[in-house]
């Protein structure tokens, strides 16, 4: 099959373009030439901005794909430039996000036909629109599949934290210093290697049952913010992590700048219900946690991407909280 990825250089597009490589397609990638990423030989490249119109339609016209996949499709306009362009095409397969779900969740494990109104984010708002445009070309203009990812990494990515995704965590860790946690660390997340993520994406651009479906493509191995700091430490060799737990809306009001992810993600428990990806795309979650953040961690090192533990000012944190804690217990009486 004749392949165009939209993106195809980034965590989980570089996955996706090596899997559809390996498995026999013809792959060629639309990007703006300005991310290096280790790719096959065969890989052909067409440059230009997915706003530009012009070099969407070269693009078109150049590889004359069968098959779309869509990873850099962030607002409604941006899809509906694309439904027009790629009008004809078989398959178009548009990477979404659970950023489409509100926080906390309805149930848990959530399925793909829960509420996606109100969103958790701007993102996910945006991203939702775009469901809804490309849902509404279905059958007219192509077959359409939306896979939604959830909190992804790999080689090439960070490992994150409750501060976001600073590498300097990492370096706390294997430092032995105080870790920061929020809450009591008990809330859940659930990490998915991009190698297991990019495996769905190449299966549902040929599978027939996953024409106009919308697909969760997460973990199946969930675990506390406690036990993921844990694992984080055995993978880096490091002393037992010193966790050191703040309560959330202490974090929040504390350094707003950090907290975006903590705020809109970190501080829920959820889960999402692959049953669907595993019966229609044979998704399979292949990639442990712990062998996974080892892979990213190995990657972080050899390109010396790992920031000084002392690049931000959670020591400043951590010493304001004990003080604060203390001078607590001690006006109670405790």
């Amino acid at each position: 099959m004749n392949v165009l990825v939209i993106g195809g250089t980034g965590l989980i597009s570089t996955g996706i373009t090596r899997q559809l490589v390996d498995a026999g397609h013809d792959v060629t990638c639309f990007t703006r030439g300005q991310t290096e990423t280790d790719l096959p030989a065969s890989v052909a490249f067409v440059h230009g901005d997915r706003d530009d119109r012009d070099a969407l339609e070269t693009a078109r016209d150049r590889v004359e794909p069968d098959c779309v996949i869509d990873m850099v499709c962030f607002d409604p306009e941006q899809a509906a430039a694309a439904v027009e362009v790629f009008d004809g095409v078989d398959r178009y397969v548009f990477c979404s996000t659970v950023d489409v779900y509100h926080r906390p969740l309805p149930t848990n494990p959530v399925t793909e036909d829960a509420p996606t109104d109100p969103p958790v984010s701007e993102y996910g708002a945006d991203k939702a629109a775009c469901e809804r445009v490309f849902a509404a070309a279905y059958g007219d203009a192509f077959d359409v599949t939306t896979i939604r990812p959830w909190s992804t990494y790999g080689e090439g990515g960070p490992v994150l934290h409750t501060f976001g995704g600073g590498t300097y965590y990492l370096d706390r860790l294997r430092e032995g210093k105080p870790i920061v946690v929020h809450g009591d660390g008990q809330s859940l997340w659930g990490p998915c290697h991009r190698d297991d993520v990019a495996a769905a994406f190449v299966a549902a651009i040929d599978t027939p049952a996953a024409r106009g479906e919308t697909y969760h493509v997460t973990s199946e191995e969930v675990i506390t913010w406690n036990q993921y700091h844990h694992v984080v430490a055995d993978a880096l060799g490091a002393p037992e992590p010193e966790l050191v737990h703040i309560p959330t809306d202490v974090l929040l009001a504390a350094a707003p700048e950090r907290t975006q992810g903590l705020r809109d993600h970190f501080q829920f428990s959820t889960v999402f219900d692959n049953a669907k990806a595993r019966r229609d795309l044979e998704f399979e979650y292949t990639v442990s946690f712990r062998e996974g953040v080892e892979r990213t961690i190995a990657h972080l090192d050899e390109n010396d991407e790992i920031e000084p533990w002392d690049s931000e000012d959670d020591d400043a944190i951590v010493e304001a909280w004990r003080a604060a804690r203390e001078s607590f217990l001690t006006e109670v009486g405790a």
